[in-house]
């Protein structure tokens, strides 16, 4: 499985990173070929990006704090599966796994 991890934040990138890894997925980079995309609901224009994501036929799991209950529902209408950042590695290293 190829894996992109589209998020500025450093510390998640490195234990998202790691969990993909640690599953024997490979990481690619911004813009490259991929099966399943991790994208932060607080990013500008996440909700957006996930649509085209799912149109295009990419997975998508979005992640994000759970008081933004509105971002993580507005991820999911567009097609994402969205989950609080407790639970964003846990779910992660599942699809990985499938």
């Amino acid at each position: 499985m190829r894996v992109l991890i589209a998020t500025r934040d450093l510390f998640f990138r490195s234990k998202l990173a790691a969990v993909a890894a640690a599953g024997g997925a490979a990481l690619v980079a911004r813009d490259a070929p991929c099966d399943l995309v991790v994208v932060d609901v607080e990013a500008p224009g996440a909700a957006e990006r996930i649509r085209g994501l799912v149109a295009a036929g990419v997975a998508v799991l979005a992640y994000g704090p759970h008081v933004r209950a509105e971002l993580l529902r507005a991820a999911r209408e567009a097609g994402a599966t969205a989950v609080p950042n407790s639970e964003v590695e846990r779910v992660l290293a599942e699809r990985i796994r499938a």
